[in-house]
């Protein structure tokens, strides 16, 4: 076998590897229910904060854990756990994603993405010049 011959082939090796490793660790978007079926797994879950249940967050007592409820797409209601400081502003947020896994009936959630609302939605734009 030429030398050209063993260097493709391990070339198509390492893709064939690299688009393997890139479908079994990418995660996915999901809902609370499928979560619960797949404890462990890391998963995105996008939702709405229930307003009506309190924040958990305490700076002095530990300012490493924050916890809240999120109501997912499908109307499932789940306690997030946090280990992070609360991000700011965090109430005003229209929607959240939650990045982390299941484990037991809680949301262990690694990352956080807020969705702050527009300040343009209500506004009306001007006439240029007017």
């Amino acid at each position: 076998m030429k030398t050209i011959h063993i260097v493709i082939i391990l070339i198509l090796v390492v893709a064939v590897a690299v688009v393997i490793s890139t479908m079994t660790d990418s995660s996915t978007y999901s809902d609370f229910t499928e979560a619960s079926r797949k404890q462990g797994k890391e998963l995105h879950i996008i939702g709405k904060l229930n307003m009506a249940k309190p924040f958990e967050y305490d700076a002095q007592k530990n300012a490493n854990q924050f916890t809240f409820y999120l109501i997912d797409d499908k109307g499932v209601e789940k306690k997030v756990i946090y280990n992070n400081a609360k991000p700011q502003d965090f109430e005003k947020s229209e929607k959240v994603v939650i990045i982390g896994s299941m484990k037991g009936d809680q949301f262990m959630a690694k990352s956080l993405l807020l969705k702050c609302p527009s300040k343009y939605k209500d506004k009306k734009p001007t006439k240029f010049g007017g």
